[in-house]
Parts: structure tokens; C-alpha cells; sequence
């Protein structure tokens, strides 16, 4: 049986993080903090130098949110008035032509 996932916090990464490019060794870094390998430090490091502190902060779980699937309140107005627009021009078209064909003479 696998052991659940040991989930570190921003504060712990980051101390660790400083105290290897202090020039501590990962593999005395990684025991003193109980991580399953110095490979997992390495792995800040590089995270770190990449994009910084920011890049040690925890990551959103699951796929993106699509745009589409925003809920009604979050739609920005510009949107809302362009899908009004649209629904109006269509009825405006339809009683047009609705009115032509009541005007037609009744074929016989």
C-alpha cells in the first residue's frame, strides 16, 4: 500500500530552498526535513530559479475553467449586450417578414 503524499507548504519549500543555495547540502537538507528524496529539493531549486518564489507556491488541481462555462453573473456586459443585439435583429427579421406575408394578396 502506497504511502498518501507528503504536501509541503510555500514557507517550508522556500526555507529550504535558501538554505541550498546557502550552500547546504541537499542530501543533509532533505533527511533533516524528512523528504523522501534530495531529488524533491533539486526539484524546488529549480522550480526557484525558474520563476521564483512564485514558482515554489501550490498549483491549482484539475483542468482549467473553459470561458464558456462561467457562470451568468461573471459574463462581462459588452457580451451580454452583443448576444441582446444579435436576438433582436433576428426578431426584427422575423416580423419583417412575417408582416410581408400578411400583406400578400391570398393566392387563389
Amino acid at each position: 500500500m502506497a504511502k498518501p503524499k507528503q504536501v509541503y507548504s510555500f514557507e517550508v519549500k522556500l526555507a529550504l530552498v535558501e538554505r541550498f543555495i546557502a550552500g547546504e547540502t541537499s542530501l543533509n537538507l532533505a533527511t533533516e526535513a524528512g523528504l523522501s528524496s534530495p531529488l524533491l529539493l533539486e526539484k524546488w531549486v529549480r522550480e526557484y530559479r525558474r520563476d521564483g518564489a512564485d514558482g515554489l507556491r501550490p498549483k491549482p488541481k484539475g483542468r482549467p475553467r473553459s470561458p464558456k462555462s462561467l457562470p451568468p453573473a461573471e459574463v462581462s456586459e459588452l457580451e451580454r449586450l452583443r448576444r441582446e443585439n444579435e436576438r433582436l435583429r433576428a426578431e426584427v427579421a422575423y416580423l419583417g417578414k412575417l408582416r410581408a406575408l400578411s400583406a400578400q394578396e391570398p393566392r387563389r
